[in-house]
Parts: structure tokens; C-alpha cells; sequence
């Protein structure tokens, strides 16, 4: 690594599985920076050391994937968005100030955005699968958009009550059972479990009470088109995939730790496809 050299990682335990650097090191040619971003498995018992010496280890900035987003809140300067989410996903350094945000956030809001255009101009309801870290993104994302009225459905009501206690009474935790009646009054519904993807039990609900004007998002990206995606689109209802934020959410900290802004095109989604169905 020369000494222009810019360089970011990508942090978790197991860490081989991460598209990361597919898609930052796409950018880093696409805009002909001197750069560099690599996969770092760090184990959690060596993760304090590894952020608290960052800069020393060549690091401009890093993402940081499971089990290690609450550490990263913790060891950092973290923004509104990450303390509000309960964990941190991108870091840098900044006047030897270890910072740090959470961009599952924006890349939530932004796939939405690009995927279903307007999806947050009606009064409707959202419905939300699941009560974890991906859950609170999502809410805190929805919250930010001006929904006022949030089902979180998950199979243990003391996770749902949990956000409430976080992202007050927009939230209205919800049992499993009661999902065809607050699917008639959604406007869009959103799964944040991992029920759907490839090697996990499948999301077994019924999308008939949505309404024609509804949307459907789902976190998952693996398969590229769940079961879930499948029948909002066979259904003529506007659906986004989990592959769509994944590379939304990356945008932030590209920015922050090289200095431009990237975008999400065609091309890049099409590498990443690739990939994940090789």
C-alpha cells in the first residue's frame, strides 16, 4: 500500500461471506482512487483492540457487520442515528475522533425510494416482521419518514414491546396471529427476519388483505427474489429486494472515507447478482 493510499475495511467474525469489498472495490476503480477495501475477520474478544487502533493498522474508516455493531457503538463517537438504533455498521476517523453512524438507515429509506417512488406519501399503516437490529433500522427509518402508526409483529411480544419502550408510541407491538387484519389497513409491509432466506425456514404468510396500493420490502437477498417478493409481484403490488439496500446502505461510508459520493446503477447491481448466484 503506497502512502496516498486511502484504505477501509470490513469487520465481523465470520467476515468471508461479505459482498463489501465487491461493491466498494467496483466504486474504487469505477472513480480511479488511489484505494483500497478489504475483509477483516476479527474475533470479538479482539475487537476493541482492532477499532481503537484503527488509524495505526492503515484504516481510514471501516464497516462493521455481526457479531460486533453494539461493540462499534460503544468504542465510537456514534451519531443520532446510531444511538437510536442501538448499534453502529460504519465508522471513521475523523481528527483522530473514532465516529460512527448507522447507514442501514438510508439504505432502507433509499431502496424504497428508488424501488417504489412515493412510497411514503400516504396516511397508511406499516407492518413490520420481526423485532431485532434490522427491525429497529427499519422503524427508525419509517419514523423518520412520518409514519405514525407502526405494527412490529414478532413471535415473542416482549421484543415488539421492547422498540416501543426505544421509538415511543408509533410503535405498536403485534402477535403473529393478528397479521391478516393489520395487513388490510398497511400500506406496506416489510420483512426484517431472516424467515425466506436460502437455509432458513420459510416466511409462511399470506399477502392477500394488502391492498392494491401497497408495497412490500423484504431485507433478505438470499435468494435474489424470496418467496415474499415473488407473490407482492405476482400480485401487481411495487416490491423491493434486500439486495437494494445492501448496496444503498454502503453509499454513506464510501463517501465519508474517499471523499465521493458513488451511485447504485444497473451495472453494479448486475455484478453483485452474479456473485451471489454463482
Amino acid at each position: 500500500m503506497g502512502n496516498a493510499t486511502r484504505a477501509a475495511c470490513v469487520i465481523g467474525w465470520p467476515i468471508k461471506h461479505s459482498r463489501s469489498p465487491l461493491i466498494h472495490n467496483y466504486w474504487i476503480e469505477l472513480h480511479r482512487l488511489d484505494a483500497e477495501y478489504r475483509r477483516e475477520e476479527v474475533a470479538p474478544e479482539a475487537v476493541a483492540d482492532f477499532l481503537t487502533h484503527l488509524a495505526e493498522r492503515g484504516y481510514v474508516g471501516c464497516n462493521v457487520t455481526l457479531p460486533h455493531k453494539e461493540a462499534a457503538l460503544s468504542l465510537s463517537e456514534p451519531d443520532d442515528r446510531a444511538l437510536a438504533v442501538g448499534a453502529a455498521n460504519t465508522l471513521w476517523l475523523d481528527g483522530g475522533k473514532l465516529r460512527s453512524t448507522n447507514t442501514d438507515v438510508e439504505g432502507f429509506t433509499a431502496n424504497l425510494d428508488a424501488s417504489v417512488p412515493g412510497w411514503d406519501r400516504g396516511p397508511d399503516d406499516a407492518v413490520v416482521l420481526g423485532a431485532g437490529g434490522s427491525a429497529r433500522a427499519v422503524v427508525y427509518g419509517l419514523i423518520e419518514r412520518g409514519f405514525e402508526v407502526i405494527h412490529v409483529v414478532n413471535r415473542t411480544t416482549e421484543r415488539s414491546q421492547a422498540l416501543r419502550e426505544r421509538f415511543g408510541g408509533a410503535v405498536q407491538p403485534a402477535a403473529w396471529n393478528a397479521l391478516p387484519h393489520l395487513l388490510a389497513r398497511a400500506g406496506l409491509l416489510v420483512n426484517t427476519t431472516s424467515l425466506g432466506m436460502t437455509g432458513q425456514p420459510p416466511l409462511d404468510i399470506d399477502i392477500g388483505p394488502l391492498s392494491k396500493d401497497a408495497a412490500v420490502a423484504d431485507l433478505v437477498y438470499a435468494p435474489l427474489e424470496t418467496a415474499l417478493v415473488k407473490a407482492a409481484r405476482a400480485r401487481g403490488l411495487s416490491a423491493a429486494d434486500g439486495l437494494g439496500m445492501l448496496l444503498h446502505q454502503a453509499v454513506r461510508g464510501f463517501q465519508l472515507w474517499f471523499g465521493v459520493r458513488p451511485g447504485v446503477t444497473p451495472e453494479l447491481r448486475a455484478l453483485v447478482e452474479a456473485d451471489l448466484t454463482r
